[in-house]
């Protein structure tokens, strides 16, 4: 009977030990879950709060499949504010405010093509595949004999949210006025025809090729053939050439617009 009576006391204490222990572990699993609800609500209402500010083109411009996305990799400090072209200052004020980062106002800046040649660029071969750059591009770097030139097909003008970009005599052209420097066409282009400029630029080189002399002139009636006048000629030495490339230093240029004058191939675009 003893016996009996001592097993009893002794399950007793088991029970009451591993009641304790029931209770502790529920204790330690609940404050695991407040912590980690108010952790999450907190991120999740910082990427909220930012969302609110971002301008929600969803372009894809900054690299991330949208704003979300890119309100998400800001949150958690993977992304850079500058990132993001479309957004506007008070807009990015704001979110550099929520971030808990100094803020620094860049240049507003424009898309544009640097390729003008289009029907004015001999062709290699006639292409009759799909309307797509990307795919004529696999195909010996497309139908023109530049393989530095716009193909004309299209897929900057299909990306473009905001309705800028047309295809003009088989080159794509950049309404300056519309753009919101996204930089959704600079992703989409096989070439990488596509650059920023200042939104005040008078002009840009029309021309991505890095052959110079005969060699562009059998190939395209407005090529760069790097004869470096537009170099001679500025005024405030804000041109140099680069791999047969003029150069802009928009922090020199003075708009006078003396290059582009000089320039006897018109390759030297005025904005305005």
């Amino acid at each position: 009977m003893n016996e009996i009576i001592l097993a009893a006391i002794q399950w007793k204490q088991v029970g009451i030990v591993l009641g304790i222990f029931a209770a502790i572990a529920a204790v330690l699993v609940t404050l695991i879950l407040l912590v980690a609800k108010f952790c999450k609500t907190n991120a999740e209402e910082k990427v909220e709060r930012i969302l609110e500010h971002l301008a929600g083109a969803n372009c894809g411009g900054c690299g991330c499949t949208g704003c979300t996305g890119f309100a998400e990799k800001l949150a958690k400090g993977e992304a850079m504010l500058d990132d993001c072209h479309v957004t506007g200052t008070d807009g990015k004020k704001n979110i550099a405010c929520i971030l808990g980062v100094p803020f620094e106002e860049g240049t507003p800046t424009v898309s544009v093509c640097r390729c003008a040649g289009g029907k004015r660029a001999k062709n290699e071969y006639d292409y009759a595949g799909a309307q797509d750059c990307r795919e004529e591009n696999k195909l010996f770097g497309g139908a023109k004999l530049c393989k530095y030139g716009c193909l004309g097909d299209g897929n900057c003008v299909r990306a473009c949210p905001e309705d800028t970009i047309c295809i003009k005599e088989q080159c794509a052209e950049v309404d300056p006025d519309k753009c919101t420097s996204c930089g959704a066409c600079m992703k989409t282009c096989p070439k990488g025809l596509f650059t920023r400029i200042p939104a005040d630029a008078k002009v840009y080189i029309a021309c991505s090729s890095h052959e110079r002399g005969k060699a562009v002139l059998d190939k395209c009636e407005v090529g760069c053939i790097a004869c470096g006048k537009c170099a001679k000629v500025c005024p405030s030495g804000a041109i140099t050439m680069q791999d047969n490339l003029p150069v802009i230093d928009y922090g020199k240029c003075i708009k006078c617009g003396e290059c582009a004058a000089a320039c006897p191939r018109n390759t030297i675009h005025t904005r305005y």
